[in-house]
């Protein structure tokens, strides 16, 4: 990757950044809307017998790709409505960095969201990571896990351009699309909850999965997101 590309998808991804720090109604409703689905799941545990790791690693999941989503969807209407995509895309900017950095500024958002979904389900579920090793698969998975899911939400967030049931399509287009990368997560964090050294391994095994999943996933989010955005 050349320094002049690196120095692109350093702008562009600052550029949202500020955005959104300088805003922050999005960051907020993004981390307010994952914790009140960790309280719903809570609530549902209420007098009943405790939740077990698959519970715990099924819950976790699904409150980061629905408040992704919510995010991701919020943050591209944004830039429509100012036409600040529609000039990024018409200016002299390598197209593989504007995908890249948009990637880059989703998974943040993303990872936002696991501040507030992890911590919850540690004081209401009960949840135990385990040592240090488990730690790093956990946080390994995450990062993965999330990299997929923002490497697919990129490419269409960006290419659905005006289409009017577009905020309908958005989702029906990517959780398809996204499922391996969200069962491999959440299988992978049950290996890691379980503790077992065979239940360890195996979330080793989703781990690579997932590297394979993101690398597939990028590259043809590269290929594919200059002549899916020509419409623009």
């Amino acid at each position: 990757m050349s320094g002049s590309l690196l120095h692109q998808i350093g702008l562009l991804l600052w550029k949202d950044v500020r955005v959104e720090w300088r805003a922050r109604e999005l960051i907020y409703a993004t981390m307010l809307f994952s914790a009140i689905i960790v309280l719903l799941f809570s609530f549902s545990f209420l007098g009943g017998s405790p939740p077990t790791v698959e519970v715990m690693a099924g819950v976790l999941w699904v409150a980061i790709s629905l408040s992704g989503m919510l995010g991701i969807s919020r943050s591209f209407e944004r830039e429509r409505e100012a036409d600040t995509l529609r000039a990024l895309l018409l200016s002299p900017i390598d197209r593989s960095a504007l995908y890249l950095a948009k990637l880059l500024s989703i998974t943040l958002l993303m990872l936002l969201t696991s501040v507030v979904v992890v911590p919850g389900l540690l004081l209401l579920f009960g949840m135990k990571v385990g040592p240090q090793q488990s730690w790093l698969l956990f946080l390994s998975l995450l990062g993965l896990g999330t990299l997929g899911f923002a490497a697919v939400a990129a490419l269409f967030g960006a290419s659905l351009g005006r289409a009017r049931v577009r905020e309908v399509l958005l989702p029906l287009l990517v959780y398809p699309l996204v499922v391996p990368a969200l069962l491999a997560g959440a299988r992978g964090t049950y290996g890691v909850l379980y503790g077992t050294p065979e239940a360890l391994s195996d979330a080793v095994r989703w781990i690579k999965f997932l590297l394979v999943f993101d690398s597939m996933a990028v590259i043809l989010g590269l290929w594919l997101f200059e002549p899916l955005c020509a419409q623009e």
